[in-house]
This record gives structure tokens, sequence and C-alpha cells, in this order.
């Protein structure tokens, strides 16, 4: 099996790695893989060294790094027979929590090399043309991205600092969600258009969410005060925001979300400048990912 391990150098905890790619090089020789490392050094670059793998003939591409690391190799191999492997070490990790994938360094590298490791072919998604592979969201969430992707040191505690310093000063956006369901208009704090579950650092966005069931499931999340904010937050964590007063979900192949003017969306925590419309689309089955054996 031949496989390239791409590796983002300042992605989450591989800042505090500088030995990161020795490391790598000595686990490849020490189980005496085909293998080679390359670090990525630009955004988008990732996404060019995973489609070129995939016409050199590679049969895995890992790659190391966060959310963002994830989705642009991701994006090299949708529709292609090689096989999407991860070593987690962003912030949020969270379509690897939601497949079970490890994220700690080592017990996700004795994934590489487990002969009982499986691959699956899971579903992924597309915005306005942006794919991503866990989750999608504007409002709250995606202005919430841009700031936290400034920061030079991330994690939860970073995350909750600037939601806190953000959420009063945001306001709602009404908007008009529409989809083979039926029309809705809806004035929200954030809508997430999720593939899995998670939001990241087991956060659960969209209970019952399932990367494989070819749908896209909709959270959309009203203005709520401090008292409110708390229950929202602990619902995350508990599994039941669906089940929290106001809020709506749908789950189906497409969704058409109109707001009032162009703004941010993120994709996988990454953000983009983007239309007053956003059309959603599933692509199902469209992308391999190694996972643990069955249980």
């Amino acid at each position: 099996m031949k496989s390239l391990f791409v590796v983002n150098p300042r992605a989450g905890k591989n800042r505090r790695r500088p030995r990161l790619l020795h490391e790598l090089e000595h686990f490849i020789r020490f189980h005496g893989l085909k293998a080679e490392c390359v670090a990525t050094l630009r955004p988008g670059h990732a996404t060019e060294l995973a489609r070129q793998a995939v016409l050199e003939g590679y049969d895995r591409i890992v790659a190391v790094g966060g959310d963002g690391t994830m989705n642009e190799v991701a994006q090299g191999l949708v529709g292609s027979p090689t096989v999407l492997a991860l070593v987690p070490c962003g912030s949020g990790n969270g379509l690897a929590l939601h497949l079970g994938i490890p994220t700690t360094m080592g017990r996700a590298l004795a994934l590489l090399v487990d002969q009982k490791a499986r691959s699956l072919t899971i579903d992924s998604g597309v915005a306005n043309g942006h794919p991503f592979f866990n989750v999608m969201g504007l409002g709250f969430d995606a202005e919430i991205s841009e700031q936290f992707n400034r920061l030079s040191r991330r994690g939860l505690p970073a995350y909750v600092r600037v939601a806190l310093k953000t959420i009063f000063s945001f306001k709602p956006q009404v908007l008009r969600i529409e989809s083979k369901l039926g029309g809705r208009e809806l004035n929200v704090f954030l809508i997430a258009v999720c593939n899995s579950d998670q939001y990241g650092n087991h956060a659960r966005i969209a209970p019952g969410a399932q990367v494989m069931d070819g749908n896209l499931n909709l959270t959309a999340i009203p203005k709520v005060g401090l008292f409110g904010a708390a229950v929202v937050a602990s619902r995350l964590f508990i599994g039941s925001l669906h089940r929290h007063p106001g809020v709506f979900t749908a789950a189906t192949q497409s969704f058409t979300i109109h707001r009032q003017s162009p703004g941010l969306i993120h994709t996988d925590g990454e953000t983009h400048a983007t239309d007053a419309t956003v059309v959603v689309n599933v692509r199902a089955a469209s992308l391999r990912i190694l996972v643990a054996p069955a249980p």
C-alpha cells in the first residue's frame, strides 16, 4: 500500500511539535511502510497534494492536522478510490469524533497499521461550491469561526472566550429555508447544516445525523439570552439540542437558504464570503475514509 502523509505544521497541536515530520518519518521506517511525508506550505496546498497523489496512484492519504486540513485533503479525494486517513491534531476534530477515530497521535497512527481497520464510504456536502465533510454554517458560528481562525492559540477555552465576547453583540437574521420538505421563515442566531452529528469537542449540533444516510441535517437556533445560551450549550454536550424549544431541525438531500444580504459561511470551520442565497447539497457516498475495526 502506497501512502502519502500530508502534514499541516501550523494546525492546532502541531504548532507545539517542532519535530513532527521526523517523528512521522520514524513511524514510517519502523513499520516498513511505503510512504512519504509532505508539509503544506499555504492554504489550498493540501488539496493540490491530494489530487496529485490520486493521479499518481496512491492508495491512502493521511491528513495530519485539524478540520481545515481534513477538508482540504478530502476535497482532493472526492469520487476517487483513494482512502482518507485522519491523524486529528486540531481544536475540534468533529468528523473524527463522530466516526470513532482516535484523537491522540499515538492511537491514530496505530490505526494506520491495524490490519483490521476498515474503510467506509461516507457522504459529503457542498455549499455554494465550497465542499464540507463535517458541518457548514452561517450566522453566529460563521462569525465566531472568522474570529477564531485569527487566533494564534486555539482550543475549546479560546473558542468559548470568543463566543462569550460576541454573543451579545451579534444580531439574529431573518432567513427563509426551502427544501423538498417545504419552506419556512425563521429569525435565527445560527444555522448549521451537518453531515455528522458533531461540531467538535463532543458538542453534538445535530443529534442523530449519520454520514452514510444520504441526507444532510439542518439545525437552526434562535436568539437566546444568557440563561438560554447556557441551556443550549448544555444540550449540545448531552445530545438533546433537537428537543430544545425554538430549535428547528430538518433532514433531506438539499437546502436553499435565503438571507437578506451576502455574508459569511463556514465549511468545516474555514470561512468564505458568499452570496445572499446559499444552496447546500449532499454528495452521497462520495468519500472513502479509514475507521477503526468493527466492534
